[in-house]
């Protein structure tokens, strides 16, 4: 029986939101050479009141990849999850606050998380893929623009209109020292799951990023998102998702992994009352994927319970199949 965990590939994961923090608590199990690139441009919920009351970077997406990747008992994995439910502090994670702490310790974002992944036992390494102070502004299809992370989705709702392209502001942004390095070493790299332009675009357009997944001879893999994202992707296909990600990037993939598993009649009905569809490979999609050469990996890699979410092990399973499958021995520097 072949021993998956032997390999150890060296793992780059880009993006933000759950949809990265479930996918590290998969892969986890099959490398210690992990390294999760996490969008810095969060300005809405605990870490939006956090970064303009304090200065400095979101937290929360960072928090959420520290505890996937983290060896903790479980009572300080929920204690660091936990939401206050009164007073000035509703909604705030507790796990924020350790952040917000460590940031004034230590004087840095970067160093905050380095110092918190020594404490929580992490197993590979979470970088903020900037630590620029950046924002994303998004022009819609009838020209007009909306700045900030948060009300993006919102915006699009209200006046019944789509995002066709996200910039960051300043456009200029400088990756994290480390960011290109990893990259360059990867053996996998992961584009997603997450919300296509407010998580997984924009760090693809940091500075040299896109240039260093091009380059790279990594096995390059888009985790394409369950569900459409009300007022960021409805009635979006597979197509249109790759397509927009293709039009800010250039084909920076070469591989697609999706779930061909269907929700329950009453999950179904649940996400459709918030204006959520489930994402399916069509015949469209696959003659499109053939014409740009992009191998497509169909398979259940769905959660089980009330939520319609990748499950993270079903996912892992797929991606390491793949890349055994399909890999190259690479050689490199230790």
């Amino acid at each position: 029986m072949f021993n998956y965990r032997s390999l150890n590939p060296r793992i780059v994961t880009i993006g933000g939101g759950t949809g990265l923090s479930t996918l590290l608590k998969g892969i986890k199990n099959y490398s210690s050479e992990i390294t999760a690139l996490v969008t810095m441009a969060d300005d809405g919920g605990g870490s939006g009141i956090l970064r303009r009351s304090f200065g400095m970077l979101p937290p929360g997406d960072v928090r959420n990849c520290l505890l996937a990747l983290s060896d903790i008992e479980p009572e300080m994995n929920t204690l660091l999850s936990h939401r206050f439910e009164k007073g000035e502090l509703k909604g705030q994670s507790f796990g924020n606050l350790f952040l917000l702490a460590m940031n004034e310790i230590y004087g840095s974002f970067e160093e905050a998380v380095k110092m918190a992944s020594s404490i929580l036992r992490v197993k590979g390494t979470v970088m903020p893929i900037t630590v620029n102070d950046v924002n994303i502004e998004a022009t819609y299809d009838d020209k007009s623009k909306a700045f900030g992370e948060s009300i993006l989705p919102a915006e699009a709702i209200k006046d019944n209109k789509k995002i066709k392209r996200v910039e960051l502001c300043p456009k200029d942004v400088e990756p994290l020292d480390g960011v290109i390095t990893a990259i360059n070493r990867a053996d996998i790299i992961l584009i997603g799951p997450g919300s296509l332009y407010t998580s997984v675009i924009p760090n693809l357009l940091v500075k040299g990023v896109k240039e260093a997944i091009l380059s790279s001879s990594a096995k390059k893999i888009y985790v394409q998102n369950v569900m459409t994202q009300h007022g960021e992707t409805d009635e979006m296909s597979v197509k249109d998702h790759i397509e927009a990600i293709f039009e800010h990037s250039d084909k920076i993939f070469d591989s697609i992994i999706i779930n061909n598993k269907v929700l329950s009649e009453e999950l179904k009905k649940k996400y459709q009352e918030k204006y959520q569809e489930q994402i399916f490979l069509t015949d469209e999609d696959k003659k499109f994927l053939k014409e740009e050469a992009i191998d497509y990996i169909e398979g259940d890699c769905l959660d089980d319970g009330d939520y319609a979410r990748h499950d993270s092990e079903k996912l892992a399973n797929m991606i390491i199949d793949y890349y055994i499958k399909t890999r190259r021995v690479k050689t490199y520097e230790k």
